[in-house]
């Protein structure tokens, strides 16, 4: 084995047969400088105020402390709201989920040739993503009226612009080995996506709907706060009239179906070994 014998000479690596490389400058001071402009600009725009954080952290468990123990007799009114939110939950990211796959399959520029096409379809995907849920519930709720129809619309949306996202980009990462063989067999563009693309894609996709699942159902409890109907709608009346008792039953039933569901989903992934995002 020939022996290395490289020298270092200020910022060039000599290297054995002669060669120097000069070292390329660290990048590490110019982003560090970066970050601290944009967190003093931060701190600027927002009005931060550290010491007023530090004299009222305080009053956050003052707050907490009026809503425990909670108030059990209102469990009951708290159900119909609350079955509400899941369903509202589940049916737009079912919806969601389904009509996403056409919309990432035409923007995978892999699978896509048409850059027109591809091009439209991420824009529509983007623009999407880019509107809070909040704002797609208020306008549903101008468009379809107050109720639990809007928030599900919202919710879908939402649902098809995330997973949209996360799918075509997971489509273009695969191996297309398989379906070009599949191609040059004759089988159409349709079927050689069903049979090399989707067993790759697949567990991706599962996981991230149930991912959105899980976050829908509490994404689903503030949309009561423009009309959207669940379990929002009468968290923002307790709130309002400061019935903390109430709104702390409120909280405590959101958290318990909320886990339920996060260990449900947990353990379906497990049981179809399906990968976590």
């Amino acid at each position: 084995m020939q022996k290395m014998s490289n020298l270092l000479k200020g910022k060039q690596l000599v290297l054995s047969n002669g060669k120097c490389i000069t070292k390329k400058r660290s990048m590490v001071p110019l982003i560090l400088v970066i970050v601290l402009a944009f967190t003093y600009l931060s701190v600027v725009i927002t009005g931060f105020d550290l010491g007023l954080l530090m004299r009222r952290w305080k009053e956050f468990f003052i707050l907490l402390g009026q809503m425990f123990p909670p108030d059990l007799n209102y469990a009951a009114k708290v159900w119909g709201p609350l079955i509400a939110t899941i369903q509202m939950s589940f049916l737009g990211t079912l919806v969601g989920a389904v009509l996403a796959i056409p919309f990432a399959i035409i923007a995978a520029s892999n699978i896509m040739k048409s850059r027109i096409l591809v091009g439209l379809t991420r824009l529509l995907i983007s623009i999407l993503r880019a509107i809070p849920t909040l704002v797609t519930a208020l306008i549903a709720t101008y468009i379809f009226g107050l109720g639990s129809f809007a928030g599900t619309v919202s919710i879908c949306i939402f649902t098809f612009a995330y997973v949209g996202k996360i799918m075509y980009e997971q489509i273009e990462t695969v191996f297309m080995g398989p379906f070009e063989a599949m191609e040059s067999m004759g089988n159409g563009k349709l079927y050689a996506f069903i049979k090399a693309v989707v067993p790759q894609v697949l567990p991706i996709y599962l996981s991230t709907t149930l991912f959105c699942f899980e976050g829908n159902v509490r994404y689903a409890a503030i949309l009561g706060y423009v009309g959207a109907g669940g379990i929002g709608l009468i968290l923002n009346e307790k709130i309002g009239w400061r019935e903390y008792e109430c709104v702390g039953m409120i909280l405590l039933m959101l958290y318990i179906t909320v886990f339920i569901i996060e260990s449900i989903s947990r353990a379906l992934r497990k049981t179809f070994d399906l990968r976590g995002r």
